[in-house]
């Protein structure tokens, strides 16, 4: 069947190896293309025009096919075939690596689809640079699926090396007169093909996004390489939200900030930073409080017991009695590196790279840490795996923290995983550096491992809440909240625990699924506070990771200026709460039971958040307008390097 194929492409004769190219492209991602769509047929069968999925298909994979046919396009019109075959093995590797690129990009789509619910994108090339970590997750949960995209990505590269090595060899070359008269034809054809479009701006992913109703038909429209080739092109300009989702005066920025955000702040303290002003705490202390952050991976509140989620929190349950529970707190991203910057920097989401992983945000970048360890605490990060992962030890050792308690510095570990050692390793491991602080005043921030794939943990540890198989992310997590009631066991027996503000939050919920835009209620995650002087209740404001360090400070008795424009949740009115969320390049703002979301190049859009749904409703102007000064303020801040405690270095 293929010599018949290519019989008929070599009577394109020069253009017979880019034909080719093109031809095994195409077959390949529409062959997987009708495989997705079987695979995932109940999340796309109620799309009435399924078939735009073909036809928008087409188009996106003809974009990255026509930017790979530039250069041989000139080479094979004009270049005599005896220079060619000279080094025809260069060119047999140029065509065969696109090709057999493709085709394991397809291969591993599956598995990506599966973690984070769309295509690969730039968490793909980001994830690159942890290959150790990334190999054993995937090993861990799926090692068959390793081995076949191995074994068919290896048999497609031998096929398409011995397919383009014949065409080559075989291909008939253009006279002259013909090359002169094809080329500005198909050159002009390869153009319009990378464009894929007739107006100013060439097409991007948005132009596969044509449902309303299923976000899958709208991924199985792109094929994963174009989807990774932008995301890297875009990853600069995916910083500046303006480029994306619209301008305004930063001074009407700030201007509606002040007004939607906390009313009783004090008179700004240094005018050179924005919003940097004077908190004045809620409760009074005569000892600096010691202040520990448990940043929870995954941990979803629809995963809590106590926030009417499934049975696997025993221990955050029991203890929620004692503290306060903020049942409607929300994440602002879908990763750690989020979680870290809103609950630690208390710094707003950006439609890029979180703060943790940015250049200018290395050093004199304001965190939680930053401003204790200048009013002289001693700081500290206790972590189970690598500290290098997502560039988390740059950022905090520039940052504030003075001890990083990393994978390396646990000795003889219970148990050691994919991510690191596990939670109980984790939390002796912080018990025991917190009771070796003394009188002296610390902050510590833990970051826990566990409950994330593979959801590796110590045997016989629980009781398994899904009996089959151990490795569920449902068992993991009640491993994890098994490690938090341990800790609270051995440091209730300490002396530190009488004088410690507690806080136990998760970083994300687990993996967003869905076909909203923004899933709002995957970013519903569960926050306790515990401590001495702390009121125990059930605090249902409206909020976000963003408030959480501002109420610390006011539950710790601890007077400070800084630039966060969190609530403290303690003094804010319950009609006044705010969440911010970022899912991928949506920005989502909401007040009430009102969600606006801003999308790349499209108009802001309002909907009524119902039963875990939103519905498109009339534009609230005002509303659009004050979450587009939410989305734009943290990209200046950075970019301007405002966010700081230091007036000097501005």
């Amino acid at each position: 069947m293929f010599k018949r194929i290519e019989k008929i492409l070599l009577k394109s004769k020069s253009l017979a190896p880019i034909l080719t190219m093109g031809f095994l492209t195409l077959v390949i991602t529409t062959l997987f293309r009708l495989a997705y769509m079987i695979i995932y047929w109940d999340r796309i069968s109620m799309e009435p025009e399924l078939w735009k999925i073909f036809i928008l298909g087409l188009r996106i994979d003809l974009i990255p096919i026509s930017y790979f046919s530039l250069i041989p396009l000139l080479v094979f019109t004009f270049v005599p075939k005896r220079f060619i075959l000279k080094v025809k093995t260069i060119w047999t590797l140029y065509f065969t690596l696109f090709v057999t690129i493709v085709f394991m990009m397809e291969m591993s789509t599956y598995a990506f689809i599966e973690q984070y619910d769309l295509r690969p994108d730039r968490i793909f090339i980001e994830y690159l640079d942890h290959m150790k970590e990334v190999s054993q997750t995937v090993l861990g949960n799926n090692p068959w699926s390793v081995l076949f995209t191995i074994i068919f990505t290896t048999v497609v590269a031998i096929l398409s090396r011995k397919i383009f090595s014949s065409v080559i060899n075989n291909y008939t070359q253009f006279t002259i007169k013909k090359s002169i008269i094809a080329f500005p034809l198909m050159a002009g054809l390869v153009f319009i093909g990378a464009r894929s479009s007739f107006s100013p701006r060439p097409a991007n992913i948005s132009t596969a996004y044509f449902s309303n109703v299923s976000k899958m038909a709208n991924e199985l429209s792109l094929n994963s390489t174009f989807s990774v080739f932008c995301a890297y092109l875009k990853m600069k300009d995916e910083k500046d939200p303006s480029r994306r989702y619209g301008q305004m005066p930063i001074a009407e920025v700030i201007k509606r900030i002040e007004r939607t955000s906390q009313a009783h702040w004090d008179k700004e303290v240094n005018s050179e930073i924005p919003f940097f002003h004077k908190q004045t705490p809620s409760i009074k202390s005569n000892k600096p409080k010691n202040v520990v952050i448990f940043l929870q991976e995954s941990l979803g509140a629809e995963y809590v017991g106590c926030l009417g989620g499934l049975p696997l929190t025993p221990n955050i349950d029991r203890l929620s009695k004692d503290g306060m529970l903020l049942t409607n707190l929300y994440s602002t991203g879908t990763r750690t590196v989020r979680g870290i910057e809103g609950t630690v920097a208390g710094f707003l989401p950006t439609p890029g790279r979180s703060v943790v992983k940015l250049g200018k945000s290395t050093n004199n970048f304001f965190t939680v840490a930053a401003l204790l360890q200048s009013l002289g605490y001693d700081t500290n990060f206790v972590y189970g795996g690598m500290s290098n992962f997502d560039d988390m030890k740059t950022f905090f050792k520039g940052n504030g923290i003075q001890n990083v308690y990393d994978e390396p510095t646990f000795k003889n570990p219970i148990f050691k995983g994919a991510w690191g050692v596990c939670d109980e390793d984790l939390v002796i491991k912080a018990n025991e550096v917190f009771k070796q602080k003394g009188d002296k005043p610390f902050f510590a921030l833990m970051l826990s491992t566990s409950n994330h794939a593979p959801f590796e943990y110590p045997e016989n540890s629980i009781e398994l809440y899904d009996k089959e198989n151990p490795a569920t992310v449902h068992n993991a997590m009640k491993y994890a909240d098994h490690a938090i009631g341990q800790f609270f066991e051995m440091a209730k027996k300490e002396e530190y625990f009488k004088n410690t503000i507690f806080v136990i939050i998760a970083d994300h919920n687990t993996r967003t699924y869905g076909d909203a835009i923004v899933p709002v209620h995957k970013f519903h995650i569960p926050a306790l506070i515990l401590g001495p002087d702390v009121p125990k209740e059930r605090l249902n404001t409206l909020s976000s990771q963003v408030d959480i360090v501002p109420t610390v400070l006011s539950l710790a008795g601890i007077e400070s200026n800084h630039p966060m424009i969190g609530n403290d949740l303690t003094t804010l009115p319950k009609d006044k709460g705010r969440a911010i969320m970022q899912f991928g390049q949506n920005h989502a703002y909401r007040t009430g039971n009102k969600v606006v979301i801003h999308q790349p190049n499209l108009p802001a859009k309002t909907y009524l958040y119902k039963e875990n749904k939103l519905e498109l409703i009339d534009s609230d102007t005002e509303m659009e307008k004050d979450g587009l000064a939410y989305a734009l303020l943290p990209w200046y801040l950075y970019s301007n390097r405002l966010y700081t405690l230091k007036k000097q270095d501005l």
